[in-house]
């Protein structure tokens, strides 16, 4: 008996009279890599924001590690994203202010995690990405590449149970893009990684262990 990690159960979504999302069902299971295709507009990210618990659900259940997440609200809803869901997002959301190692960091300084600890284990992400002579360089000192590298390590800072990845390769050249698409996999067979990944890129999308496909508001 397959234990999932993700459930989705019968979620419907609108925007004003515009339905999006009709009656989407779908299930992940620990350490699957499931890409997620449709046209634009298809509903892909809000699916995925709905999951991530960036937006809710007008109707139906979300279930991350048998937890039903409609349950959480306010603070504890935020601290159970930030310990349970890594995000890498197409213009990576790197705070421009701070270095990289800090960018790293910033989700367990949020989970008032113990610092010395945290940081160990943000160097050895970067070390990881192929990134440790870039641990003090700010966003705009780094490539495309590397500044997505340091958003998948700020994702994986916490040890989520799932990362969830909208358009990751989105503004990569491609050489970087596969890059990036080998590194998923390999973090996978290291970590037991869920990923969930949003993409127009067939490439990525065929990698996976299941290619969802999103037409007409269901999966």
């Amino acid at each position: 008996m397959s234990n999932p990690i993700i459930e989705v159960k019968n979620i419907y979504k609108s925007y004003g009279q515009l339905p999006v999302l009709k009656g989407v069902n779908m299930s992940v299971n620990k350490g699957e890599v499931i890409s997620i295709v449709g046209s634009s507009g298809a509903g892909k990210s809000t699916l995925m924001h709905i999951i991530g618990t960036l937006d809710q659900a007008d109707k139906g259940e979300v279930f991350i590690d048998n937890k039903e997440l409609s349950s959480l609200k306010g603070k504890s809803l935020a601290d159970f994203r930030n310990k349970h869901i890594g995000f890498v997002f197409q213009f990576h959301q790197l705070l421009p202010e701070f270095t990289a190692l800090e960018n790293v960091l910033m989700p367990a300084w949020i989970a008032g995690e113990n610092d010395a600890e945290a940081t160990k284990r943000a160097q050895a992400l970067l070390e990881r990405m192929g990134l440790s002579n870039r641990a003090a360089h700010k966003p705009s000192e780094l490539s495309g590449g590397e500044q997505q590298r340091v958003a998948i390590a700020r994702a994986l800072i916490n040890n989520p149970a799932i990362i969830l990845a909208d358009e990751p390769s989105g503004n990569l050249d491609s050489t970087n893009a596969a890059q990036l698409h080998q590194l998923f996999f390999e973090l996978r067979k290291e970590m037991n990684q869920t990923f969930v990944i949003v993409t127009h890129n067939n490439e990525l999308a065929d990698m996976a262990d299941r290619k969802l496909t999103i037409k007409d508001g269901i999966i």
